[in-house]
């Protein structure tokens, strides 16, 4: 997966969302995105998106909601372990009471709270808040 794909799609929300738009769209597109905003989704942060045609170049439509301050990938690759997870958002993240962190982990793509609460460690993708 393109780091880069999923950094350029994560800034385009965020701009959009600053320019008070109500729906942007996303291409390229990926798996790994999806699972992304499937999480965003979950949170709270975007009200939906549709994935249109994912089989060829595809794009997603995302509705937003405009509760998303910032959301970045992390373009290099980061290993973490589960027990240093808490300490990685504090660290990591600018607001110390919310925002998301998400992993890929073997259990798929979570965000934080999920792999704590499952146990597992990762690669870091990105976050949210």
């Amino acid at each position: 997966m393109g780091r880069r794909i999923l950094n350029d799609a994560l800034r385009t929300i965020v701009n959009a969302e600053k320019r008070g738009f109500a729906s942007t769209e996303l291409k390229p597109i990926s798996n790994v995105m999806s699972s992304f905003l499937q999480i965003m989704k979950h949170r709270g942060y975007i009200k939906d998106f549709q994935v249109h045609d994912p089989h060829r170049v595809g794009k997603i439509t995302v509705q937003l909601l405009g509760r998303v301050k910032d959301c970045r990938a992390i373009t290099y690759r980061q290993d973490i372990k589960s027990h240093y997870i808490e300490n990685y958002k504090t660290r990591t993240l600018p607001t110390h009471q919310w925002g998301y962190v998400v992993i890929t982990t073997p259990n798929g793509v979570l965000d934080h709270e999920e792999a704590i609460r499952q146990n597992v460690g990762g690669q870091v993708l990105g976050y949210f808040y």
